[in-house]
């Protein structure tokens, strides 16, 4: 095969990075071992069991239950299924910011549940009243976002999970991309600062475990039984998890990753990532950049057609939000001279737009 893997170098929209050396030499030796089949598979089912533990210990929850997940859509589906499951209506529904990622629209397909998106405030996060408005007696989710995938924002946790709580509904917070930033700021997003029932929070983000590591946390054992079914074919009796076979890579590799890591490295990775954020967006406004100011490594800005195209063709790899900005994730592989050389070819595909504009 001459085909060669994706060089990161000029990776600036993916949210997905460069694995940690220790967790791609785990995930190899792990490749053929599946999770899925815990009894036939026993040590791999143990470093599963560990990864749960080091989850909950990232995000303080003291029993956790839960396991690793292809990524954030089967994590989000899970909760959405468990909501819809364990609730007593005929016509349930979940309330959810219009800054959710796209899974949760896939989950209410799949599922056939209302998806209510209700808009989110200036800042770009939930809006509280909006969210009390559409919930009703069918509501049987709650979705709050831990570090949206456009913006980088966090969402009102605590005053969500109260809002679930009234209702009567479960509360699901989606930290698939933040989850690794968040414990070393200020934000109250985690188990110890709201009633949260089910969690997102993926290894293969900024937790630097290979693709796919996604993590499914859950407080209570109600949601992992109501997600299982019956598996009597296998030495498991019993499976919670929705894709059934499962490589032992990921799990395996989640746990090296985070074994090395916690808490320092990601400290350090986050430290990072911020300080090349606000660096970015302060180069981007001296050159007249309209740029968001950035709450996690995350930075969005207005970027006009032509040099956005003119950059993709020098294989920058940067997307836009649904409104239309530019994005850059300050993810553990983009460092300050992949930035100053992103800046450079900026400058330069501006000048030639510029020109072009005024030779027509």
């Amino acid at each position: 095969m001459d085909a060669a893997p994706q060089d990161f170098t000029r990776v600036l929209s993916s949210m997905c990075t460069v694995p940690h050396q220790d967790a791609r030499d785990a995930a190899t030796a792990f490749l053929a071992d599946n999770p899925g089949d815990p009894a036939t598979y026993p040590t791999v089912s143990q470093l599963e069991d560990e990864v749960v533990g080091m989850l909950g210990e990232i995000t303080n929850l003291d029993e956790p239950r839960g396991y690793v997940a292809s990524g954030g859509t089967e994590a989000n589906i899970q909760a959405v299924r468990a909501a819809r499951d364990l609730a007593d209506t005929d016509n349930p529904n979940v309330v959810a910011p219009q800054s959710a990622h796209f899974s949760f629209p896939k989950a209410a397909d799949v599922l056939g549940v209302e998806l209510r998106l209700v808009p989110v405030d200036d800042d770009r996060r939930a809006n509280l009243d909006a969210v009390q408005a559409a919930v009703d007696a069918d509501t049987v989710l709650v979705v709050g976002v831990a570090g949206t995938t456009e913006f980088g924002r966090v969402d009102p946790i605590p005053a969500l999970g109260d809002v679930a709580a009234d209702a009567d509904a479960l509360f699901h917070v989606d930290a698939a991309w933040g989850g690794f930033c968040l414990p070393f700021t200020e934000y109250d997003w985690d188990f110890a600062d709201a009633a949260v029932d089910t969690m997102t929070i993926d290894p293969h983000k900024m937790g630097r475990a290979p693709v796919p590591a996604g993590g499914f946390l859950a407080r209570d054992d109600a949601v992992l039984d109501a997600l299982a079914v019956d598996t009597p074919y296998l030495e498991t009796t019993g499976q919670a998890t929705l894709t059934g076979t499962r490589s032992g890579a990921g799990v395996a590799g989640a746990h090296a990753a985070i074994d090395a890591l916690w808490p320092d490295g990601y400290r350090e990775n986050y430290e990072r990532g911020m300080a090349n954020a606000r660096w970015l967006v302060s180069e981007l406004r001296s050159r007249n950049y309209d740029a968001i100011d950035p709450t996690l490594p995350l930075v969005a800005f207005d970027l006009p057609v032509p040099e956005f195209e003119a950059l993709r063709e020098r294989d920058w790899r940067i997307s836009r939000t649904a409104s239309g900005e530019a994005r850059v994730v300050c993810m553990p592989h983009v460092t300050r001279e992949m930035l100053d050389g992103f800046l450079a070819d900026l400058d330069d595909v501006r000048a030639g737009t510029t020109v072009s504009v005024r030779e027509c």
